[in-house]
């Protein structure tokens, strides 16, 4: 008796081609494409689960076009909870793009995925690190902390903050779940 491989074509999830899409995932599908441009990553994999997809993709997108962080400090909290969670896509990914488009310097970028400490220049890079830092440690966030975070980055940042390490939670275990490498590159569609 031969066992069927798990591996499909993203990881071990078999992605459906776009002209074989039911209606509701083909919906879902236009639906990234829209917000996104690209239906990337775990968009490929909550694609599955179209009504879910259609309600976790404007959050990936806000994050994109309308967050109160810069792409920097995106990037600075998402390799640092995709480090937390070991996600060999997610990792491999924003390693690139911290570096790419978030500018951030690449042995900073490499220290952060490594869990080795590093720190920024930047008052409000460096303490987007050391909250994410708090966080993702189990640990309480000490009220100097807090308030270097207020007066850096208000409320409506720190709540960004914190919902960004829930989405990317999110991203991560999905790729975990699905086992999906570093590099997958899945179905051109």
């Amino acid at each position: 008796m031969t066992e069927k491989s798990d591996f499909g074509t993203f990881g071990r999830f078999e992605e459906t081609p776009v002209d074989q899409m039911p209606a509701n995932m083909k919906a879902a599908y236009d639906f990234t494409m829209k917000l996104r441009g690209l239906v990337p990553g775990p968009h490929k994999i909550w694609l599955a689960n179209p009504k879910l997809s259609q309600t976790i993709v404007p959050t990936g997108a806000y994050y994109q076009t309308q967050s109160t962080l810069t792409k920097a400090e995106i990037e600075i909290a998402t390799n640092l909870i995709n480090s937390h969670w070991s996600a060999a896509y997610s990792n491999y990914e924003h390693e690139m793009i911290a570096e790419k488009m978030g500018g951030l310097p690449p042995k900073k970028v490499e220290a952060m995925i490594a869990g080795l400490p590093t720190s920024f220049d930047d008052p409000r890079q460096q303490v987007v690190y050391e909250l994410v830092s708090a966080l993702i440690a189990s640990r309480v966030v000490p009220k100097g902390l807090y308030r270097r975070a207020k007066e850096l980055l208000g409320d409506a940042g720190i709540v960004d903050v914190t919902v960004l390490l829930g989405w990317f939670t999110g991203v991560s275990l999905t790729l975990m779940a699905f086992d999906v490498p570093s590099n997958a590159v899945g179905l051109k569609q």
